[in-house]
């Protein structure tokens, strides 16, 4: 294991520029400072409180089982004992951003990679990558629940089997983990709640995807997902919810990624906003203030 780096995105004309990183490293949690402690504690309690009533029951439920709280960073070799015991899953500390197909492999392997360095208090509300709070808070407790632990194990496999196949299939694949593990929304006899970690991070996007009039809340279709374009600078036009993590699991896992990959082969991608016929529309948003233009 080498000394750990704290691996940045680069700031250019062109705005943030991604920097890759491959190393898995040991959490030097001896290294960090009374305020990265600090960040963590005001980051946390911020979320459980905004979180209450809009996080989905097991994100909470699983949280509570694995002892994370606010009194200072979680060791990642504590919650190992909790995570494995439950799921057989275990995370690694990396240095940054990693590459598609070493990410895929280290899901594959039941490894979730945690970025080992907390942002700055001046980020407290915005940070344009992943960080520690990101990935260990949003993450982690649902790799907790034994059916998400499967759909993450089995999407990463995928994910290795899509990179042989060329950029269409991985474009595909990056959407779907984009709408659920990242920005998805469960449907509860409450009503809609947040199950994807980037919502489950964001101050903003917290309240903003189930409270705001202007998005769109779509019902889950795997092809749908593959095909819909998504926002990096911005809240999500476009928000799918899903019945229940089974059928996440069944939707995206039962069948060979092969034939969905070979339905899709040049299909016309859909922009973020769009609502189709189609469509089980939970709620058709306003688009009040939707940029125009930049969906990936």
């Amino acid at each position: 294991m080498q000394t750990p780096r704290r691996v940045e995105h680069e700031l250019t004309d062109k705005g943030y520029v991604p920097v890759y990183t491959t190393a898995v490293v040991e959490q030097p949690w001896d290294s960090y400072s009374p305020e990265d402690h600090d960040t963590w504690a005001q980051l946390f309690q911020r979320q459980q409180e905004i979180l209450r009533g809009r996080a989905c029951a097991e994100f909470l439920d699983n949280q509570r089982r694995m002892g994370m709280t606010a009194n200072a960073i979680p060791k990642f070799a504590d919650l190992n004992v909790h995570l494995q015991a439950a799921t057989g899953w275990k995370l690694i500390a990396v240095e940054g951003l990693l590459p598609e197909l070493t990410f895929f492999e280290h899901l594959a392997a039941r490894e979730f990679p945690v970025t080992w360095w907390i942002r700055k208090p001046e980020q407290i509300d915005y940070i344009s990558e992943p960080d520690l709070f990101h990935d260990l808070y949003g993450h982690v407790p649902l790799l907790m629940n034994p059916i998400f632990a499967n759909y993450m194990q089995a999407y990463g496999a995928g994910g290795v089997r899509a990179s042989t196949f060329g950029n269409e299939p991985l474009t595909n694949l990056t959407r779907l983990y984009w709408y659920t593990v990242e920005f998805g929304l469960i449907n509860t006899p409450e009503g809609p709640r947040i199950y994807g970690a980037g919502i489950l991070s964001s101050k903003g996007e917290s309240i903003h995807s189930l409270e705001s009039a202007t998005p769109n809340q779509i019902g889950f279709d795997v092809r749908r997902v593959m095909r819909t374009r998504y926002r990096i600078d911005s809240y999500q036009k476009t928000y799918f919810v899903i019945d229940s993590f089974e059928q996440l699991f069944k939707a995206t896992v039962d069948p060979d990624f092969g034939p969905i990959y070979y339905d899709l082969k040049g299909a016309e991608s859909i922009p973020a906003g769009n609502v189709l016929d189609s469509d089980r529309v939970y709620q058709r948003g306003t688009g009040e203030g939707w940029p125009t233009d930049a969906d990936v």
